[in-house]
């Protein structure tokens, strides 16, 4: 069975190079031997997981890349282009992107250079990246510098951002300023997949070795020291001859899933995040051996806690719990894993990123649920959301808001149930009814309209044989306002100009179509003028939409002298005239 493994790096200020960083947030268990660095917040590692596609889409949910602030800075148009996409850096503030023609982009405020443009320089225009021109990127990931690496489909590594501690793998300590092909080693190994932890780095080959450099204050390069990794190295001892095909980092510890289901996990272990049940640290793999008989196909890093999934869709947790990121119902540490949401259905995805202490999950019918910090708050349950991706709950409640894997853009020819309603509507190849208004006809489906309208569920229902003309005609409204209802009852949408709104606010009124009569009366609100204000204001009253009654009547008395010499002001019937004079006068509009 395939294992998708999700790596998570976060982000965190660099440690200064002399000494060890000082002790993380309240939550860490400082090891005897190893004090922990600076955990801050910085970006996430892309895992080997199938891409979620959004609009990206992920398991039939679209998610809309726009929910991460920096995306909204794009046009319409330059969305169309992307295919991938990841929002990183210590406050979401970076971001980088690949077209469909596989031009790499970047924006953002460029923190250590990690947009790899060559200089410093922050940037809201998106700058390509013209060295990684036409490579098709199948891995990214990012650290708390942040450093970044990718991984394209030739199997070439590629680096640059901070590289303070060499996580960059160039045998150096100075910034990368623009990509640069990572080569020492692994030598002639094909790369599938690369992590990122705080401030090292590792690389998952397509043969299953997995190879690591940079900061290592904790073990987490795996070499058996605590000295730094200037060049990639292979990562050996309990995981030599076996068959990686998966690879995550916490902030300083780093995690391997076994092609057969075993997780191993080495470096930094203060808070139990290696799941072996003590809090040393370990400067080289060690099995996470509670877990076996269990099949693991996805693992995913937070800041400093582990979630697991078997194959069976039960998920486990364990390591650092301040914040309820374990979902256990309580904020005590796990040494060891333990199994949550036991009592909800299968669980078929979750989702933890090295820089924030949030975590979510994905169930068979599509349930989101998320835990942990979120926007601020612990909470230390699972909590059902309306999300349909877990990607939505790091954009709009983890801390950062960063993407925690590279996304995967989808813009085929996938259309959701609300586009496909809005292209047939209208559809004389697909529909079965027919309106008649004006001499014009406006096709349409009978089970949409009985599923969106109680007017036409209650019209089918009493008088509707399947022997009678499958055309209605229409006299009482025009054929414009009547196919703006139609179309409404497609797309939730108006597009009508304020005059024309108050036909279909009619029409809305007639049907007992109450949402309908708001957004008209919120097209005439924004529409209304000088000159068409006491046209909308005798509409409201004919209409008995009282909150558009005051509207209009507040604004003809505001403009009183303009509306007063306007053609409709002096057509109204006289009943109405007086009304509004009487009212008017009581508001004091006449006084001097």
């Amino acid at each position: 069975m395939e294992r998708c493994f999700r790596d998570r790096s976060a982000p965190c200020s660099p440690p200064p190079p002399a000494s060890p960083p000082p002790l993380p947030p309240p939550h860490v268990l400082p090891s005897p031997s190893h004090p922990p660095p600076i955990l801050s917040s910085s970006p996430p590692s892309a895992l080997t997981a199938p891409p979620q596609q959004g609009r990206l889409r992920s398991a039939a949910a679209m998610v809309d890349v726009s929910k991460w602030p920096l995306f909204s800075l794009l046009s319409p148009e330059e969305l169309a282009t992307v295919q991938q996409a990841c929002v990183f850096g210590t406050t979401a503030n970076e971001a980088i992107y690949i077209t469909h023609s596989n031009e790499v982009f970047v924006f953002g405020s460029n923190s250590s250079s990690c947009l790899g443009t060559g200089d410093s320089l922050s940037t809201i225009v998106p700058k390509k990246l013209d060295f990684l021109r036409g490579k098709k990127v199948v891995s990214l990931s990012y650290g708390s510098g942040p450093h970044v690496l990718l991984a394209t489909e030739d199997g070439q590594v590629f680096a640059w951002g901070h590289n303070g501690y060499s996580q960059l793998g160039n045998g150096t300590t100075n910034q990368g300023l623009a990509p640069l092909l990572v080569t020492a080693n692994p030598q002639n190994k094909k790369v599938k997949e690369v992590a990122c932890g705080s401030h090292h780095s590792m690389a998952l080959t397509v043969d299953g070795e997995v190879f690591a450099w940079g900061y290592n204050n904790c073990g987490q390069i795996g070499s058996g020291s605590t000295a730094n990794q200037p060049y990639p190295r292979k990562v050996t001892g309990l995981l030599q001859g076996k068959t990686a095909v998966g690879i995550t980092c916490g902030q300083t510890s780093s995690m391997a899933l076994i092609d057969y289901g075993e997780v191993y996990g080495w470096g930094y272990n203060g808070n139990g995040q290696l799941g072996i049940g003590n809090n040393g640290n370990q400067l080289t793999p060690c099995r996470v051996a509670s877990l076996q008989g269990l099949c693991m196909q996805q693992v995913v890093s937070g800041y400093s806690h582990c979630l697991a999934l078997t194959d069976e869709g039960l998920l486990y947790a364990w390591g650092a719990n301040t914040y309820g990121q374990l979902g256990t119902g309580n904020k005590s540490n796990h040494l060891s894993p333990v199994q949550i949401m036991a009592d909800k259905e299968r669980i078929v995805e979750v989702a933890a990123c090295h820089s924030t202490h949030t975590s979510a999950a994905k169930t068979q019918s599509g349930k989101v649920y998320m835990w942990g910090q979120c926007r601020g708050q612990p909470i230390v349950m699972p909590h059902l959301t309306h999300f349909t991706s877990t990607d939505d709950v790091f954009a709009c409640f983890a801390t950062p808001s960063v993407m925690w894997r590279l996304m995967s853009m989808e813009h085929d020819d996938f259309l959701t149930v609300a586009e496909a309603l809005r292209k047939e509507f209208d559809s004389p190849e697909t529909s079965d009814l027919k309106f008649s208004v004006d001499g014009k006809y406006i096709h349409v489906h009978k089970a949409v309209l009985k599923i969106r309208c109680e007017h036409f569920r209650s019209m089918f229902r009493s008088q509707w044989t399947e022997d009678q003309q499958e055309v209605i005609e229409i006299g009482q409204f025009s054929y414009h306002v009547y196919r703006s209802f139609l179309q409404f009852l497609y797309t939730d949408t108006v597009d009508l100009q304020p005059e024309d709104a108050i036909g279909l606010l009619d029409l809305a009124t007639s049907y007992c179509e109450n949402r309908l009569k708001r957004l008209c009366q919120q097209i005439i609100k924004r529409g209304i003028t000088v000159e068409n204000a006491f046209t909308l204001l005798s509409a409201a009253i004919q209409y008995d939409a009282e909150d558009l009654e005051v509207f209009c009547f507040r604004f003809c008395v505001n403009h009183l002298t303009e509306v007063t010499q306007t053609r409709a002001f002096w057509q109204v019937d006289g009943v109405m005239l007086k009304d509004f004079i009487s009212r008017a006068s009581r508001c004091g509009a006449f006084k001097n």
